[in-house]
């Protein structure tokens, strides 16, 4: 199972009721978060969660809204005596605007490794994430992420058998583990079934549309997309300032077919978007203008 909280909704600047953009996940003991704007801190401790299992932050962009809330989120995490390494993933420069930020935050007792995107779409993988970046259209280099957690295939206990592996052994190759037994080698696949459909989450924010994105939002079980502006007389603002309306990230929606979207980032002057949320729901049905603290659990589905 995956925890999802969206913990800023807001773009540009936090209001009393909107912090800046930050979203975090949980998943088996490990918590990832992508960007870190103004307030997330609070965001954090107003849902209840914790920043002490944090084992890595994506980073869209650079642009303050995004990664302002940084310096104090390493202090806490200092103050509490945080010992294991912190892995930050973000484009080309990572290294040299995190240091830049640190002047405030010199000394940590955890080492801080630093990951950058150097390709138009890179993967990794950490503590179970598998996280795909990939490069979308802002005034400034910007990239969205999807968020998998894969499931294994069955375990075939009819295959096992056949081969006479002892129990022991049986864990093991679930596990992934490759067995030599007997001067003879067995892997997972000898014994396990095809894999499962896992859990897939599309995050996107300071886009215009490009396609990309609607190719990673493809049958996601969560796309979270920006929408700056709910009016459709700021269309043209949205171009220029490379970002997008609320029917814009629909049509992106529309295209991929995920089984719902947040919207996000909204504008400090786009004080209730639920005003316009029935805009991108003639174009994708399953839209939600999201606020602070919204939360759900994507689970692996039923057989």
């Amino acid at each position: 199972m995956l925890d999802v909280c969206l913990l800023g909704t807001g773009g540009m600047m936090p209001l009393p009721y909107r912090y800046l953009t930050s979203l975090m996940t949980r998943y088996n003991g490990s918590s990832l978060m992508i960007d870190c704007g103004e307030g997330t801190q609070m965001a954090v401790r107003q849902k209840g969660w914790s920043v002490n299992p944090l084992d890595v932050i994506c980073f869209t962009h650079y642009h303050g809204d995004h990664i302002g809330g940084l310096p104090g989120l390493l202090l806490t995490m200092g103050n509490a005596e945080r010992k294991e390494p912190l892995t930050l993933i973000g484009p080309k420069g990572l290294e040299r605007v995190v240091n830049a930020l640190r002047v405030i935050a010199p000394e940590l007792p955890f080492g801080i490794r630093f990951m950058e995107i150097t390709e138009p779409e890179q993967d990794f993988e950490i503590n179970g994430y598998q996280i795909h970046a990939f490069r979308v259209s802002h005034n400034v280099i910007c990239y969205g992420y999807t968020i998998e957690i894969p499931r294994a295939g069955k375990f075939c206990v009819e295959k096992a058998r056949a081969l006479n592996l002892p129990l022991p052994c049986w864990n093991r190759l679930q596990k992934g583990e490759t067995i030599e037994l007997d001067g003879r080698v067995y892997t997972p696949d000898m014994v396990m079934g095809s894999p499962r459909k896992g859990i897939k989450l599309t995050y996107v924010t300071d886009s215009r549309p490009v396609p990309v994105i609607a190719r990673q939002a493809a049958g996601a079980d969560l796309f979270i997309c920006e929408g700056m502006y709910g009016e459709a007389d700021k269309a043209e603002k949205a171009r220029e300032k490379k970002h997008m309306t609320f029917r814009e990230a629909a049509q992106l929606a529309a295209q991929g077919k995920p089984k719902q979207m947040w919207l996000t980032h909204y504008s400090p002057s786009l004080n209730h978007p639920e005003d316009f949320i029935q805009e991108a729901r003639a174009v994708f049905p399953d839209t939600i203008a999201a606020k602070d603290g919204r939360t759900l659990e994507l689970d692996f589905e039923e057989e």
